[in-house]
């Protein structure tokens, strides 16, 4: 629908531009489009608001009413439910046709909007093997996977498009990002970095790639140079863009990896305190809980970040979202906020067919009002339940290793001298050059040898 590898069928949307199954028909009809389009797959500007004042000019461009649907679906924006359902509408009576290339991606939206986020992956993957330069349905396919843990399509999805793609396309820089972020999710971080490295090359700033670039350094523990690295090119990530504040949340984390929590609080208070939504105040909880371990005061910043968390609409929203929101809660003893986030993960046991988050939050919730509350061993009891899927919380590698990081520190302070050792051992091989690993191993009382 979104490129140009072979013809198809030309259809007509309601505003007269054409649709194409592998048309590149946003360059080929409407420039405004086009770059609501590259605002989509670069994270760059406002796409949204840019699809909204198209739609605003042109209400039956069918092509449009795709890029919302695709950024509702991707964003997972649960209050814009009725605008996708505007959107799918005016798909469907536009294209009457199920094999229409837009027609498929209503029923893909469509899918998600009866909450089959799985069925909606599933339909979005198969507009992307047949149309491999469809980059909307890529994106959207992209994003889902992260969303409901496939960490091998991260990187395997990406790989099936790469041969229909070339530098001379438009977009086949955002293509090398999704494929970098893939890469480094399955633990490939040479192969990550020289991806980035490469759409880097080819839109010298773009957020996707630096983002990604942030987490080979992270998962290398290469905190000086990720320092360097995002302070150098800051002012093309710092705003502007859907990966600003995640961004600011890579620097401190690479602050705290070299042991400087007051610029990591600097970190927090400059760039991520003041922002809004569900992800940015995800990252503020992740940062603080964070700090938390290290015994680091934060209780004022607590109380602040609870307060959001209070008057924000999370309820609903992925169990991700409900864990931080209990960092939060926990952390400054709201019990009644606390007892609500568990009121909404509903019942004790997950279903059979649940995803890991799902399994993941109740007893992550649990472990985390337990470390609040100083109940070490209840907290490790928790955990030990999780521990193997604790990779697949809701988010990254990066994001999910808060999890080890609370299972570490709780095993340190219960006097679990042996499980303290073996956590321990794991983490600093896994990142040797961590001063803050190395911290860890002093504490535990761990020398690794060489080979490790």
């Amino acid at each position: 629908m979104f490129s140009s590898i072979r013809p198809r069928a030309v259809t007509s949307d309601a505003g007269g531009r054409s649709l194409r199954g592998d048309g590149n028909a946003l360059a080929d009809t409407d420039p405004r489009a086009a770059h609501a389009l590259s605002l989509l797959h670069t994270h760059r500007g406002d796409p949204a608001g840019e699809v909204e004042a198209l739609l605003a000019a042109d209400p039956g461009s069918t092509l449009v009413h795709c890029l919302r649907a695709a950024l509702i679906v991707a964003a997972d924006d649960d209050g814009a439910r009725s605008q996708l359902a505007v959107s799918i509408a005016a798909i469907e009576a536009a294209c009457p046709s199920d094999d229409d290339p837009a027609r498929r991606h209503a029923a893909a939206a469509r899918a998600w909007l009866a909450n089959h986020a799985a069925l909606a992956l599933s339909r979005y993957g198969d507009i992307v093997v047949d149309a491999p330069r469809d980059i909307v349905a890529l994106v959207v396919a992209h994003a889902l996977d992260f969303r409901l843990g496939r960490r091998r399509m991260l990187r395997d999805r990406i790989a099936q498009v790469l041969p229909a793609w070339n530098a001379a396309m438009s977009g086949y820089a955002s293509v090398l990002a999704m494929y970098a972020f893939g890469l480094v999710e399955n633990g490939q971080y040479r192969r990550a970095e020289k991806a980035a490295r490469r759409a880097l090359a080819l839109d010298r700033w773009h957020p996707g790639a630096i983002h990604a670039l942030a987490h080979v350094m992270e998962m290398q523990g290469r905190a000086r140079e990720g320092v360097a690295f995002l302070d150098a090119s800051e002012s093309h990530w710092i705003r502007g863009n859907g990966f600003s504040v995640h961004l600011a949340w890579h620097r401190a984390l690479f602050h705290l990896d070299a042991d400087d929590p007051r610029a990591a609080f600097a970190a927090y208070d400059a760039q991520i305190a003041p922002a809004d939504g569900l992800p940015a105040l995800a990252d503020a909880s992740a940062l603080l809980w964070r700090l938390e371990l290290r015994n680091v005061d934060v209780a004022t910043r607590w109380r602040a970040l609870a307060e959001r968390w209070e008057r924000h609409a999370w309820r609903g929203a992925r169990p991700f979202y409900a864990v931080h929101a209990m960092m939060a809660f926990a952390a400054a003893g709201r019990t009644a906020s606390a007892r609500d986030v568990f009121d909404a993960l509903g019942p004790t046991r997950s279903p059979p067919q649940a995803l890991p988050e799902e399994t993941l939050a109740r007893p992550l919730c649990e472990a985390l009002v337990a470390f609040a509350r100083r109940d070490y061993t209840t907290c490790i009891e928790r955990l030990r339940e999780v521990r193997d899927i604790a990779h697949r919380c809701g988010g990254s590698l990066a994001q999910c290793d808060v999890i080890h990081l609370t299972f570490t520190e709780a095993a340190l302070r219960a006097r679990e001298a042996r499980l303290a050792r073996a956590l321990v051992a794991e983490r600093a091989a896994r990142k040797p050059a961590s001063r803050f690993n190395q911290r860890l191993l002093a504490r535990a009382g761990v020398v690794m040898p060489a080979i490790a």
